[in-house]
């Protein structure tokens, strides 16, 4: 299998095949902000492990196109994933398919499993955004809904670049990488994140494939206990959840990477 980079009907999708024989797909769902091709370290470390990994810029981010950091329905990211979904089915139409979601995309993965878990071999989670470190007060929250009906794009919350790794190279990277929009979050894309993550805890008990959540520590842009809550309220038999004492947000991109890498790899080889 080719490794592939196209744009159809305005998204991009990126194929890094494995290096060896494939065991499986592992189709990744990138975070607010940013774009797939910042995991080409964590792609290296699966293909020569024997996975195949398929992803996507989603709708307004990367090479996708849509506008920047705002979304007028959150099944828009979820229907862009399906149809990523799709093309890894037909590109190993006999290989099981497992779910990544990191941050926002983990988000995006939690919320596509309470309809679609039965795609998916199994489901990680990285950092996801389950619970805002900050819960906004009710009546702030009511202020950004109006302001979203009146005026959906408005900037409404940026997000904290220095939040993302404890190694500052990979934050300079972030602020320099052209293809990373670093403008707020709109108020039409920040309700519906908060009415997916609230669907999300109301419906956990619905999710029951194999999951691994994993989180770090000291992560200010999503709060380690959404991950926990999450964990705890959904009905897999086969369930894990790994906390990192001291990592920030991007664990794929901490010093400890490495040995994050091995441990998806492992987790992946037991339920292959």
């Amino acid at each position: 299998m080719e490794e592939k980079q196209f744009i159809e009907d305005g998204i991009y999708y990126r194929h890094w095949p494995s290096n060896n024989e494939t065991k499986a797909v592992v189709l990744l769902v990138h975070g607010a902000g940013e774009h797939c091709e910042r995991y080409s370290a964590l792609a290296e470390s699966l293909n020569n492990s024997g996975y195949a990994l398929c992803s996507l810029d989603l709708p307004g981010h990367g090479r996708s196109e849509g506008t920047r950091t705002h979304i007028g329905n959150f099944v828009d990211f979820e229907n862009a994933v399906l149809n990523a979904y799709g093309k890894a089915q037909e590109w190993y139409p006999e290989k099981s398919i497992f779910l990544l979601g990191h941050s926002m995309g983990g988000l995006i993965a939690a919320h596509l499993l309470l309809e679609h878990q039965h795609l998916f071999k199994g489901a990680l989670l990285s950092g996801p955004a389950i619970q805002s470190p900050v819960v906004p007060p009710a009546w702030q929250i009511g202020i950004i809904k109006v302001i979203a009906k009146i005026s959906p794009k408005f900037g409404a919350i940026a997000l904290d670049a220095s939040g993302i790794c404890r190694d500052q190279a990979v934050v300079d990277d972030y602020m320099n990488d052209p293809l990373v929009s670093k403008g707020k979050l709109s108020a039409k894309l920040l309700i519906e994140m908060f009415r997916a993550m609230d669907e999300c805890i109301d419906r956990a008990a619905d999710i029951n494939l194999p999951i691994r959540i994993m989180h770090g520590s000291s992560d200010a842009l999503t709060a380690p206990a959404g991950s926990q809550l999450l964990h705890d309220s959904v009905s897999s038999a086969d369930k894990e959840i790994e906390i990192y004492d001291g990592l920030y947000h991007e664990i794929f991109n901490e010093p400890e990477a490495p040995q994050i890498y091995q441990q998806v790899v492992a987790w992946l080889d037991t339920r292959v």
